[in-house]
C-alpha cells in the first residue's frame, strides 16, 4: 500500500503571535514553527498501515524552504520519502489543495492522510477539497480505521457520538486525536533524516479564491467578569446583559 501523508508547518501553540507590518499576516520574527500536532497522528497511521500491508509512506508539505523541518521530522519518524511543494507566497487553501491533488494524481497513492485540521488557519477544508479535486471518497475526523483489500471502514467523531463509514480505496481521510499514539523519533533516526533527500516541485498555478483582508489581535481592553452560580450573581448577569451590554 502506498500512502501519502500531508503535513503543515505551523507556529508553536506557545508562541506569542504579533501581526506583521503588512497587516495581513503574522510577524515571523522570533516565532518557533513546528509540525502541526494533528499531523503526528496522520504520519503514525501511515506508518502503521505500511507495517501492516507493506508499501511506502511519502510525506508532503506545501510551503517554504523552512517547511523542510517538518519533513525531516516525518523522515525521522519513519517516512520513506519527502516532498516539498515550494510555495513562497503562502497561498489560500484552494491553491494548496490543488497542489496536493496534482501531486497525488502523479503519485497515485492508495490512501491520502491529513491531520484533522491545522492549528494556524483551522479551516478544516483541505481533506475535503483534495478529495473533491481527485473525485475520491473522503472521511474526516477518523478515530479508528480498518482496511481489508480495497475496502476501508472508518469510525469518525460526530457531535454527541460516533459514526461508522465504509468506502473503498483510493480515498482521503483526516486523522483525529485518539486514532493512535504517535511514536517519538530516536536520535539516530533524527541524524539520518538530516541527510535524506527531499524532492522539490513547484506549486499549482491555480489562482487563489480567498484573500486575507486584515489581521488583528483580540481587543485587550475587554474586561472579563466572573460570576458564581448563586441567585444574586445570576441576577447580576441578567442586569448587566440588559443595562450594560444591551443584549436583552
Amino acid at each position: 500500500m502506498n500512502i501519502l501523508v500531508c503535513v503543515s508547518h505551523v507556529p508553536d501553540t506557545t508562541t506569542k503571535v504579533a501581526v506583521g507590518p503588512d497587516g495581513t499576516s503574522i510577524n515571523p520574527t522570533g516565532v518557533k514553527f513546528i509540525l502541526n500536532p494533528y499531523d503526528e497522528f496522520a504520519i503514525e497511521e501511515g506508518l502503521r498501515q505500511r507495517e501492516a500491508f507493506g508499501g511506502t509512506v511519502t510525506t508532503l508539505t506545501v510551503g517554504t524552504e523552512q517547511s523542510k523541518d517538518v519533513l525531516r521530522t516525518a523522515l525521522a519518524m519513519g517516512s520513506d520519502k519527502a516532498i516539498l511543494v515550494k510555495d513562497d507566497v503562502r497561498a489560500d487553501s484552494f491553491v494548496v489543495a490543488q497542489s496536493i491533488a496534482d501531486a497525488a494524481a502523479e503519485l497515485k497513492p492508495d490512501l491520502v492522510i491529513f491531520g484533522r485540521q491545522s492549528i494556524d488557519f483551522d479551516s478544516f477544508q483541505l481533506p475535503s477539497m483534495v478529495a473533491e479535486l481527485l473525485q475520491w471518497p473522503c472521511v474526516t475526523m477518523v478515530s479508528n480505521v480498518s482496511i481489508a483489500g480495497t475496502a476501508i471502514t472508518c469510525e469518525r467523531d460526530i457531535e454527541g457520538g460516533k459514526e461508522t463509514i465504509s468506502t473503498s480505496l483510493p480515498c482521503v481521510m483526516s486523522a483525529q486525536k485518539g486514532l493512535n499514539d504517535p511514536r517519538y523519533p530516536k536520535l539516530p533516526d533524527i541524524m539520518k533524516a538530516k541527510q535524506k533527500p527531499i524532492d522539490e516541485r513547484p506549486a499549482s498555478t491555480a489562482q487563489p479564491r480567498v484573500a486575507t483582508v486584515a489581521m488583528s489581535l483580540p481587543d485587550q481592553s475587554r474586561l472579563g467578569k466572573m460570576f458564581s452560580d448563586s441567585d444574586a450573581d445570576l441576577d447580576a448577569v441578567v442586569t448587566l446583559l440588559h443595562e450594560e451590554a444591551k443584549m436583552i
